[in-house]
């Protein structure tokens, strides 16, 4: 999984999120490091939803413009969490190893 699919995922798993929402929710949970381009974005949406993982939850118009929620499904969950499980594991395996260097 794509850190930029990753932090989709983890920006959805609140609540829906219309796209512009989800471009600040991912800039905030990467702590500035990750800033998604609207094409970056939809393309990200675009192939979560094929996958099953997101879908459209409704849409509004906010100020004349229309604006299309998305949200986690369960099998987006199912792999957020798996996904957050391989990168703690990988994690504790590159911290495991660093101890051992330092140690030498």
């Amino acid at each position: 999984m794509s850190e930029q699919a990753f932090l989709v995922l983890t920006a959805l798993a609140g609540e829906p999120l219309h796209g512009y929402a989800i471009v600040q929710a991912v800039e905030t949970l990467s702590e500035g490091r990750t800033r998604l381009r609207v094409g970056t974005l939809y393309g990200v949406l675009d192939r979560l939803v094929a996958e099953g993982l997101a879908e459209r939850d409704r849409e509004e118009v906010h100020q004349g413009r229309l604006r299309r929620y998305y949200r986690l499904t369960d099998a987006g969950v199912r792999a957020l969490s798996a996904e957050v499980a391989r990168m703690s594991a990988n994690v504790r395996a590159a911290s495991a190893v660093l101890r051992a260097r330092e140690a030498k």
